[in-house]
């Protein structure tokens, strides 16, 4: 058995490859470059611990690997653009750098690369994983498309944020483990565990990523916080007190949001910590690492193969940055 960065290591190395052609030039560089930023690789090692969790790693879950980090890099790309962000891990984003009409078409150059990864996996596999990989690939667009529509919503229950979270953060994760499931010879049951791990790990990935943007250490977290209530968007915190503060309560934190006053971070953190969202979201962020761990232990492998995943959860989940 591997852990995380032993997995991230021999994907590093199989990824270290030419992906697109030489030219034109000005439609590949700005790909090339955009993969060079790096990242963490979660999403493609992750399909290869859903492999070996089931059965030593089958050399096709490399290729598939890259075709999830391909997507997940595609989707990136796209957000940017939609975002109007001029950087990504602190540098300059494809659409910034190159222009938007080449960034557009990179994007989706990208994604055909994507499936000319997928179809060098073994025909035995290659229409179950070819389902499940187009079905996360709409629920992802999908997930972009509510998060958009709910900046221009002024109330948004938390039933509806879930949904949206689910689909633009968790569904990739999960299924970049059922598909490595999948390649692993895993029954069906074990991989409706698998991807309900993913998916629950998603969601407390995104509620810590919410609480850290308000409440986390600025020198441990890499960045300012309140950034989140800066510009207003809407969060799990944000939700929960507007739902739960009361008539005047949610009249003061309107109010507030609506403000551009030098001390609305401050202002807005002091009237969460009144209405005990700090603890509350720890709390969620519990409940859905316990749903995760429930799945977990359904799966029907001994507990030493699930150590890695174990090991994952924790590092994603319990970080400070």
């Amino acid at each position: 058995m591997h852990n995380f960065l032993e997995l991230q290591e021999k994907f590093d190395e199989f990824f270290h490859q030419k992906h697109f052609p030489e030219q034109p030039a000005s439609l590949y560089e700005p790909l090339n470059y955009f993969l060079k930023l790096g990242g963490k690789r979660v999403r493609p090692v992750m399909c290869l611990m859903g492999n070996e969790l089931f059965e030593e790693i089958n050399p096709d879950a490399y290729p598939m690997a890259v075709a999830v980090e391909l997507f997940h890099n595609f989707t990136l790309i796209h957000d940017d653009i939609m975002d109007k962000a001029p950087l990504r891990r602190g540098m300059s984003t494809v659409h910034a750098k190159y222009g938007e009409p080449t960034a557009l078409l990179g994007g989706d150059v990208m994604l055909v690369v994507a499936y000319e990864y997928l179809k060098r996996i073994d025909g035995r596999y290659l229409k179950k994983i070819l389902s499940l990989f187009n079905q996360t690939a709409m629920e992802v667009c999908e997930g972009q498309q509510l998060d958009m529509d709910f900046e221009k919503k002024e109330m948004v229950d938390m039933h509806e944020y879930i949904h949206m979270i689910s689909l633009k953060t968790s569904v990739l994760l999960a299924a970049s483990l059922r598909m490595g499931a999948i390649l692993g010879g895993a029954g069906e049951g074990n991989q409706q565990h698998i991807y309900q791990f993913g998916k629950k790990l998603g969601i407390a990935f995104q509620v810590q990523d919410d609480y850290l943007d308000a409440f986390g250490d600025p020198e441990k977290f890499g960045k300012q916080v309140g950034g989140d209530i800066m510009s207003n968007k809407k969060t799990f915190l944000l939700i929960h007190a507007l739902e739960t503060a009361g008539k005047e309560g949610k009249k003061e934190l309107t109010s507030l949001m609506e403000s551009d006053r030098p001390d609305k971070v401050e202002k807005v953190l002091a009237f969460f910590r009144q209405c005990g969202i700090d603890a509350w979201a720890r709390e969620l962020k519990e409940k859905y690492i316990r749903e995760a761990i429930g799945h977990l232990d359904e799966i029907a492998v001994t507990s030493v193969r699930k150590k890695p995943l174990t090991d994952l959860m924790h590092y994603l989940v319990q970080r400070d940055k």
